[in-house]
Formats: C-alpha cells, sequence, structure tokens
C-alpha cells in the first residue's frame, strides 16, 4: 500500500495542538502525526500539500436519520450510499443510522439492511472515494414516552420489552449501538439491563421521567441523553425531572442540537457549563431533508415539510433537522465557545461513548484515516474517510 504524507498548517487531535503538523497514512490507517521537524517522511511516500488548512479528525454523528433525500428507515443501497457520501462533504466520517419508532418489521428490516451493509464492506473502500463509514444503529424508540413522543408515530410506541429488544438486537446481526428509550415506563429497568448487558449504550430520550426515575435508569447503566432539551419533561426549580439528572450525573453525556432552532443560545450555555467540553456530544438529527430544498419529505412514516431549512410535521412539530455537523461546530463557536473545546463535542466524546476511541475521533497512529481540513472560516474544504480521498 502507498504511504501518504499530509502537511497541514496546524493539527487538533484533538487534545494537543500541532502546528506545522505532518500526518503519515498508509492504507485505511494513520501510522503517525506529529510535527513536521519530528516525522521521518520516507523519500518514496505521496505528498499532500494541505499547509493552508487546518486538519482535525473526521466528525462523528451517533443521531441521524439521513440526508441528501434519503431516510434510514428505507435502508436500500442507494439510500445509505447517498446519506453517507452527502455527510462526507460535510466533515462527518462516520455515523450511527438512526431508525424511528414504527412496526417491529419496519425498525427489524432496516436494522438487518444496515448490517448488510456494514457487513459487505460499505461503499467507500469499493469506490475509494470519502463516505461516512455506518458504525452501527441507533435505535430511536420504540420504548418512548407517548407525551413527549415528538413526532413519532403514537401507535408505533409500544412498552419496553426486552423479549423485543433482544429482536431488534438479532436484526441488527452485532451491530446495536445506542437504545434511546424512556425510562419511567413499567418495564424499562428491564430493557436498560438487558441493553446493557447487550453491550449497547442506553440513552434517555423521548421522556417524562422524573428526577428520581432518571436517576434510577442511570444507576442501572444508562449513561447518555438523546437531544437533550427536545422531547423531554421541561426543567423546573421544584421538580428538575430528567434534565436535571443529565445536568448533574458526570457519567452521562449529552446530546445538542445547536442549529439555532432546536434549542435556544442561552440554553446552550447553561448545557455546556454543566457538562463541560467532555460531556457533550453535538448531533445533527439529520432527516432525508438535509441538503435538499424546502418541500416535503419522509421520516419513517411521518410525512414532514421543510420551510426555511425547518422541518415540522402537520402538527407544527419540529421533526428532526436539515443539520450538519459542521454547520453545529459553527454555531457553537458564534456563541463564543473556543475550537478546543468544541472539536471533541463532534470527535473524541462521541468516539469515547461508543468505546471506539483507539480506532475513531482521534488523529494518533493506528487510528482510522479519517481527516478533514477546514479553512480560515471553518468550512470544510476536504475530507478523508479510512484513507479514501487520497488518490
Amino acid at each position: 500500500m502507498p504511504l501518504h504524507a499530509i502537511f497541514a498548517r496546524r493539527a487538533l487531535t484533538p487534545q494537543d495542538e500541532i502546528s506545522d503538523a505532518v500526518i503519515l497514512v498508509e492504507g485505511e490507517k494513520i501510522v503517525a502525526v506529529g510535527r513536521r521537524d519530528e516525522i521521518t517522511v520516507p523519500a518514496s511516500a505521496r505528498q499532500w500539500d494541505k499547509r493552508e488548512f487546518l486538519v482535525a479528525p473526521g466528525f462523528m454523528d451517533v443521531h441521524i436519520h439521513g440526508a441528501a433525500g434519503h431516510d434510514i428507515m428505507a435502508s436500500t443501497p442507494e439510500a445509505l450510499a447517498a446519506v453517507t457520501a452527502y455527510v462526507a462533504r460535510h466533515g462527518t466520517t462516520s455515523l450511527l443510522a438512526t431508525t424511528v419508532a414504527s412496526s417491529e418489521e419496519s425498525i427489524s428490516a432496516a436494522a438487518e439492511n444496515v448490517a448488510r451493509w456494514i457487513n459487505n464492506g460499505q461503499h467507500s473502500t469499493q469506490l475509494e472515494t470519502p463516505a461516512a463509514e455506518i458504525l452501527g444503529v441507533h435505535f430511536e424508540g420504540p420504548f418512548i414516552s407517548k407525551r413527549r413522543r415528538g413526532v413519532h408515530p403514537e401507535a408505533c410506541i409500544v412498552p419496553p420489552s426486552p423479549a423485543l429488544f433482544r429482536r431488534l438486537v438479532a436484526a441488527a446481526q452485532g451491530r446495536a449501538r445506542i437504545l434511546t428509550l424512556a425510562p419511567e415506563l413499567p418495564g424499562a429497568e428491564e430493557v436498560i439491563v438487558e441493553a446493557v448487558h447487550a453491550g449497547a449504550v442506553v440513552s434517555l430520550g423521548h421522556t417524562d421521567a422524573t428526577y428520581v426515575e432518571a436517576m434510577r435508569a442511570i444507576s442501572l447503566g444508562a449513561r447518555h441523553a438523546a437531544h437533550v432539551f427536545n422531547a423531554m419533561r421541561p426543567f423546573s426549580h421544584r421538580e428538575t425531572g430528567v434534565i436535571g439528572a443529565v445536568l448533574t450525573s458526570a457519567s452521562v453525556t449529552a446530546e445538542l442540537i445547536a442549529d439555532g432552532v432546536h434549542v435556544d443560545d442561552a440554553a446552550i450555555q447553561v448545557l455546556a457549563a454543566m457538562k463541560g467540553p467532555d460531556g457533550v456530544v453535538l448531533v445533527s438529527d439529520g432527516t432525508a431533508a438535509t441538503g435538499m430544498p424546502d418541500g416535503k419529505y419522509r421520516l419513517g412514516a411521518v410525512e414532514i415539510d421543510v420551510s426555511g431549512g425547518v422541518a415540522r410535521n402537520s402538527e407544527g412539530k419540529l421533526a428532526g433537522s436539515t443539520l450538519t455537523l459542521d454547520r453545529a461546530v459553527r454555531h457553537m463557536l458564534r456563541l463564543g465557545f473556543q475550537l478546543r473545546d468544541v472539536l471533541p463535542m463532534v470527535t473524541s466524546n462521541p468516539a469515547h461513548l461508543l468505546g471506539l476511541e483507539q480506532r475513531k475521533g482521534h488523529l494518533i497512529a493506528g487510528a482510522d484515516a479519517d481527516l478533514v481540513f477546514l479553512d480560515n472560516e471553518l468550512r470544510v474544504a476536504g475530507v478523508v474517510t479510512r484513507g479514501a480521498g487520497l488518490n
């Protein structure tokens, strides 16, 4: 395999900043990262001059339903290829294919198709063109609160069932990564224990849980929260609910949709102050409408209407987003956050959440060659996904 040497103005690993950086890539892997005067570049290496850019680890999106006119629930090879190619152009190099509440048959079929896509080697390694890697499945529902269901179809919401969860895990063929559920529902505790045993991250979301109910779930192993503030019991000074539990539990990471629509900027400031840079994971919650003009699209079985880039259902409820992670990063920077604090929210934090810190979210030797090149305005100027793009 040819060796590639990439030269950049600076690199954020993201924990460390390296000026006058060089990254050596062989095949799909990073083999060395450091200052130009610290790394020996073999004469045979193909050299890439990226010294006008900042290089960072590729972004990770653990909550995305679609993009480029395609919905994850369709999960055809064409849909998955379109979604992964589109988000890669915006810096996302890996993701979790996220389902919505639907029939068991529909969710299982989507999970099976995603697993087949992964097991067949995905698209980028075959075509050697940049495309995000699908790391597994995020099951958003069907064990959620009808009161906080958002746009998930009420008829598709079912009581938490360990047996049903096991069937969904089997459909995902070992690729179940996150389960979002409402912990206050009867049977939820048994499913949480089952999910933790299966190696899935338990996420609190679409929930009307009280503080006590949320803390009980955390004690059982829940350690993540889906799109915090959205589809949750509101925070009150006398009953802080699930939001109070998330804000005060260091073991729980908090998803945030930083698009200026889902969460008020002041609430973003509160969340970031409470959780710190290591406790927030930026997500897109993107839908098929991402990257598309205003119009009508699908989110699972739900028809959504997009106007001014904002997706809503027929009742006017927010229905996912049209966000990409590069825009989420820039929104955080506009609020005054520093890049060194924001970048982990789309790289090392989600990697740690999924237990993939040696492979994803970092510029270190042995990690996948997932790179994003950012210009002076922190817009994506190029991307490499597992070495694809260096050809």
